[in-house]
């Protein structure tokens, strides 16, 4: 297989690899793995949350009222601190 890197990126990789003493090829197939193995892991869990959604195991949480939650308790945290400061 082929792959093919924009200018920069092939550049950073071989800085890299000179700086490792390893082959950019090396670095490469390392980092393909991972990221592989990361996106099947992410994979995994959109999946067996997704189940549990549709089987009703858990509820879904509204967006909205979790960010506007979020907001008063770093508001509320701000208010103690300036508080505090007094």
């Amino acid at each position: 297989m082929e792959v093919r890197l924009k200018p920069e990126t092939e550049a950073r990789l071989n800085e890299l690899a000179a700086a490792s003493g390893r082959s950019p090829d090396d670095l490469l197939q390392d980092a393909m793995a991972g990221y592989l193995k990361e996106v099947a892991e992410t994979r995994e869990m959109l999946d067996t949350r997704y189940d549990e959604t549709v089987s009703g195991r858990v509820e879904p949480v509204d967006g909205e009222q979790s960010f506007a939650r979020l907001r008063g308790k770093s508001q509320d945290r701000r208010s103690a601190r300036r508080s505090a400061r007094k």
